[in-house]
């Protein structure tokens, strides 16, 4: 799979810092001091360094839980190659890991080190169906959500095993050992590059970026950076000329569809074409859209989505081995909406957002988490906008059910028929606590708003 660039991984060994900083509870000796060598080829490395890649550091045993007896794993305080955003992976995405990830990061501008931070260690419900082509690729790996801290040079890492840190609302899993972490665990430090190297806004296009843009030629011109938004007889008139040979008289007559909310492309946030998979994968229509929180942590600036987008991304194909960000759309907490897979906004989009139900669906992210805190009006308002549009083009009721075929899941079986919400939530489909709680009590208004705009 073309998400595993060696190109786009550097394995960074840096030296450990002296900080006058106290260890943490859990922690033990850090290990023996990094040797000359070491130290050199850490500041060679950063003399070179190119925006846009991804450092991949194997954690390490550091000490022992004192109540298990397991090896508590991590890494020392160390010095890396500038990053934004972070996440642990292994090797067997049919492993969990049962524990608690924590890490600590020093800021690139002021030198500061932040406190202890939980990273979400429950992510496998978010990707590609079980036995997919994309979900079955021996390139895929098991990870952790990602979280982003800012522009960083540091990192301390550490990950205890145990049940301790089951995701709320989850079941206990039945069986198997939580004090056994899983094997081939590596912090991946992820710089999200810059959008004007990544994506540049004049000369010619490659063939992947052309291709990306192309699949939208029917709602923008080539290479642009935003769909523009059209008022409500605008996008009836756009309906017809998309879909009219797949509606019915009643359809044609009185369709119910919302708005053409605007929507950043992938150019527009600076996407890396060459690093996903080239073709585009379809199924048959959009039936529901699950909603999603990225769990990635709310301390962002909406100046900084792009950046965070282009993370995700780089996260999800070269860190876990998938064919493209794994999300069809994200909403910033200012109400923006970006195109997430490439394939067509207005086209149905395989995307690898809802374990088991991927086919005849959308997935739309909210950036940040929200178990605790409530998302923005602007949000949910945006949310709503997105799904009154996406959904009117295949004739679907925002406050309507319907049914769906799992692909296999916790909740249920493979080929199980499911009555769901056409908006639903991420948790409808898989024991999970995405989208979390606060924004998971938002998606009845949303649902209510986005009827009202297809104007039912």
């Amino acid at each position: 799979m073309r998400g595993i660039l060696a190109s786009s991984i550097g394995v960074t060994c840096a030296a450990a810092l002296a900080l006058p900083l106290a260890p943490p509870a859990t922690a033990a000796d850090p290990g023996p001091a990094p040797t000359a060598e070491a130290a050199t080829r850490a500041a060679v490395t950063a003399q070179h360094d190119v925006p846009g890649s991804t450092q991949s550091l194997p954690l390490r045993p550091l000490t022992r839980d004192r109540a298990s007896g397991s090896a508590v794993l991590g890494l020392a305080p160390r010095a890396v190659r500038h990053f934004s955003l972070l996440g642990v992976i292994w090797d067997d995405p049919a492993d969990e890991l049962h524990g608690r990830v924590q890490v600590r990061t020093r800021a690139a501008g002021t030198g500061g080190w932040t406190g202890w931070q939980d990273v979400e260690t429950h992510y496998s419900d978010h990707g590609a169906d079980p036995d997919s082509a994309e979900g079955s690729s021996d390139g895929v790996h098991g990870a952790t959500a990602p979280l982003w801290v800012g522009e960083s040079d540091g990192v301390e890492v550490r990950v205890q095993p145990g049940p301790g840190a089951e995701e709320p609302g989850a079941e206990e899993p039945e069986g198997g050992d939580h004090s056994v972490l899983p094997p081939g665990l590596r912090l991946e430090l992820v710089d999200p590059g810059d959008d004007t190297q990544e994506s540049p806004r004049s000369g010619p296009m490659s063939a992947e970026v052309s291709a990306a843009s192309a699949v939208n030629s029917a709602l923008a011109p080539l290479g642009a950076t935003e769909i523009p938004a059209l008022n409500g007889e605008q996008t009836r008139e756009e309906l017809l000329t998309l879909r009219g040979a797949r509606l019915t008289e009643q359809q044609r007559a009185k369709p119910y569809i919302g708005p053409r909310p605007a929507v950043v492309t992938r150019r527009g946030w600076g996407a890396d074409e060459s690093l996903r998979e080239t073709r585009f994968v379809y199924t048959s229509k959009v039936k529901a859209a699950f909603v999603h929180h990225t769990a990635s942590g709310n301390n962002y600036t909406c100046a900084q989505a792009p950046s965070l987008i282009r993370g995700f991304y780089r996260y999800h194909v070269s860190s876990l081995g998938w064919r493209d960000i794994g999300y069809n759309f994200l909403v910033d907490k200012c109400g923006r909406i970006y195109e997430g897979r490439a394939g067509g906004v207005a086209k149905a989009v395989k995307g690898a957002h809802t374990l088991g139900f991927n086919t005849n669906t959308t997935g739309i992210a909210v950036i940040g988490s929200y178990g605790s805190k409530k998302p923005s009006a602007s949000a949910v308002k945006a949310v709503a906008r997105l799904t009154a549009w996406k959904l009117g083009l295949y004739g679907m009721n925002p406050r309507g059910k319907t049914y769906l075929t799992s692909g296999g899941g916790n909740l249920y079986r493979k080929g199980k028929k499911v009555r769901l919400n056409v908006i639903s939530g991420h948790r409808d489909g898989f024991n999970t606590s995405c989208p979390g709680g606060k924004l998971y009590k938002k998606l009845g208004t949303a649902r209510t708003t986005a009827a009202r705009y297809q104007g039912r």
